[in-house]
């Protein structure tokens, strides 16, 4: 396993991200336990989860299954860098959701007790809170942070202003602030790199992207239908998504296999080769699939094939011959 530096903090973790959102609904318990046992044997440290993944409000399934796991002791809990997320409702009250100060604390207590631990490593927002004052914010995880029940922070699905508000408020009180960025960013979506990644590489934040296989899409989908497997990104919204850019995947599935590599993997390598990029969060829902995702580390794409692949999915830029974002002046 590849390890590197979550952002500009001291905390070694691994280049793929083990997330969790498929544990409860579509993978059972065991299941479950044994692709984060796998995730160890492989060298994965990184998971993701979140407060609201494979509940109704106030269930916290996803979280008690990782905190069934860790009670089965062996170092499990010290070997994880335990990522967790806040914002979305956690139940019917009007202060089950959002960021104020009070709901960072009932959150905060509520995930670790779910999770059966003392600390939470990296405690995400899981979307920019407009109503709620940085000041409000700031001093509510600072109080965690003193309490030694959160040690890190990070934010999910904000934009470039948003994180640079964000740390100039946590500059003003001389505290660290974010360190990571979680976001929706693959071949097929790069918005990101307009304002997000380099608000992110700016203020040394990791970008940990998320959906790196647009839903299935990027994942081989047109390969698994023709030979009559079910294909992910065959139904539901990707559906749509691969109705109206097939002729793209197509182009890119043959580049996948002249480089004789299965088009998720390659998706991955990509990100991997991005600047800025921690790790894509990749969803097993069984062991078999772990083991597979594992080969995108050692994938090394050329510069030709890079250029390839822009050329089929290009940066969106208001001025393309120039990288964001100075891409918006001349």
């Amino acid at each position: 396993m590849n390890y590197t530096q979550l952002g500009r903090s001291g905390l070694s973790v691994s280049r793929l991200v083990l997330g969790t959102m498929n544990f409860g609904p579509q993978t059972s318990e065991a299941d479950s336990h044994t692709i984060m046992d796998r995730a160890h044997e492989h060298g994965i440290n990184f998971f993701d989860t979140a407060d609201v993944y494979g509940r109704t409000p106030g269930d916290g399934a996803t979280e008690e299954i990782i905190g069934r796991w860790f009670a089965k002791g062996g170092g499990r809990r010290d070997r994880t860098v335990l990522a967790t997320k806040l914002y979305l409702p956690t139940g019917d009250g009007p202060n089950d959701r959002f960021l104020s100060a009070l709901h960072i604390r009932r959150a905060a207590e509520a995930s670790l007790k779910r999770l059966r631990t003392d600390h939470i490593d990296l405690y995400q927002m899981h979307h920019v809170d407009r109503n709620t004052p940085w000041e409000e914010i700031w001093e509510a995880f600072g109080v965690l942070r003193q309490q030694g029940k959160v040690l890190y922070y990070g934010s999910s699905n904000f934009a470039g202003w948003h994180i640079a508000q964000a740390q100039e408020a946590a500059r003003s009180r001389h505290f660290l602030g974010l360190v990571s960025e979680q976001s929706i960013y693959n071949l097929m979506n790069r918005w990101v790199e307009l304002e997000v990644l380099p608000a992110a590489r700016h203020y040394g934040l990791g970008l940990i992207p998320w959906s790196p296989l647009h839903g299935g899409v990027l994942g081989g989908v047109l390969r698994k239908q023709r030979q009559g497997g079910a294909a992910r990104g065959s139904s539901g919204r990707s559906a749509a998504t691969l109705a109206a850019h097939r002729d793209t995947i197509e182009a890119y599935e043959k580049l996948c296999a002249d480089l004789g590599e299965d088009p998720a993997h390659v998706a991955l390598a990509w990100l991997l080769a991005q600047d800025g990029v921690t790790g894509p969060i990749i969803g097993p829902r069984t062991a078999e699939q772990l083991d597979s995702s594992l080969r995108a580390l050692t994938i090394t794409l050329d510069g030709d094939t890079l250029a390839r692949l822009d050329t089929l999915f290009p940066a969106p830029a208001p001025n393309g011959s120039k990288p964001a974002p100075e891409a918006y002046a001349w």
